[in-house]
């Protein structure tokens, strides 16, 4: 089996976190396949991106920088154009993408262009008889189906929060180089970024979620209380309901249909626990509960639970945060 390319994503001129677990999971992949293959992590901006050279030390052989004025911004077309080609010069057995807003847009593109079949959404990867054996989440994670991937190269989108950045003591080769041709016919003008201070969800280490328990949208600032207690820790998720409901942007959303997390804590405060909920927060390292009632879904999968009025706890639980905070 050849090389293993990791195919990385950056904003503003910086590394996005997910990176760091995709070329963590593009490393484990090729220590099983074995025969001394390597990983390749591949980065698109215009010019050097702060974070590249950190990269090594999650397992990359060798950082590839490919700069074009027009990779500013994410750009569908030019970036699988320029991602196809550099799979196909370099003969790369396997190519990781991140299963992220941009990665589910990004492989199937790249893939198409190369007439591949693409896994998406694996949570698990190891490799077998010089096949790649993936592991993804069915039935809104229900059920684990493992695919047997043969033919070259395997396509594949690894789930974000998953896949945990591990540090080796290595420095990867740094090269760069640039690559001709227009961002496409589509054009990303914009990138509306989310108020200064406020984290994303999908990379916060602690969540605090809510849901129709809340009862009003106005009722949020009960868990936007909570998490600002954590000292600029956490973040406020919600569920599919109340998003559809307009109570919160969709950015918001924890769910199969909305953002995949895995914090070091995550809070569900009024979350019954319908499974496209879970599917979104079961990885989480630790899950409290609290809900009025004791037979809600959302207390099979948490670690503690409380069942009460929230309007009761949570402020009792905000003000015993702020006190071990300071």
């Amino acid at each position: 089996m050849s090389n293993v390319l990791a195919v990385l994503e950056q904003r503003d001129g910086a590394i996005r976190k997910v990176s760091y677990e995709v070329v963590t999971g593009a490393r484990r992949l090729a220590d099983a396949l074995g025969g001394g293959a390597g990983v390749d992590a591949l980065i698109l901006a215009t010019g050097p991106v702060q974070g590249a050279d950190q990269l090594g030390r999650f397992g990359a052989d060798r950082v590839v920088t490919l700069t074009n004025v027009a990779f500013g911004r994410y750009a569908p077309e030019g970036y699988a154009r320029a991602i196809a080609d550099g799979v196909n010069a370099g003969g790369y057995g396997v190519v990781v993408f991140a299963a992220s807003a941009t990665g589910k847009d990004l492989a199937p593109r790249v893939a198409a262009r190369l007439g591949r079949p693409l896994v998406q959404d694996i949570t698990d990867v190891t490799a077998a008889a010089g096949a790649v054996i993936a592991t993804r989440p069915v039935y809104a994670g229900k059920a684990l189906l493992r695919v047997r991937v043969a033919g070259s190269p395997v396509m594949l989108s690894l789930r974000p929060n998953v896949f945990t950045p591990v540090q080796r003591p290595k420095a990867g080769a740094q090269e760069s180089a640039s690559v001709d041709g227009s961002a496409g016919r589509v054009i990303v003008t914009q990138i509306k970024a989310a108020p200064a201070g406020t984290l994303d969800v999908a990379e916060a280490p602690i969540v605090v979620s809510g849901g129709r328990g809340l009862k009003d949208p106005a009722n949020f600032k009960v868990l936007e209380a909570l998490a600002a207690a954590f000292a600029g820790r956490a973040a406020v998720g919600a569920s599919r309901a109340v998003v559809d409901a307009g109570w919160r942007p969709h950015a918001d959303q924890v769910g199969q249909t909305g953002k995949t997390v895995s914090p070091t804590l995550y809070v569900a405060v009024g979350i019954s626990g319908a499974i496209q909920h879970l599917a979104g927060m079961r990885t989480s390292k630790v899950i409290v509960a609290i809900n009025k009632d004791k037979d809600a879904p959302i207390f099979k999968v948490a670690d503690y639970g409380i069942v009460g009025d929230l309007f009761e706890v949570v402020p009792r639980l905000t003000e015993e945060i702020r006190k071990l905070h300071g």
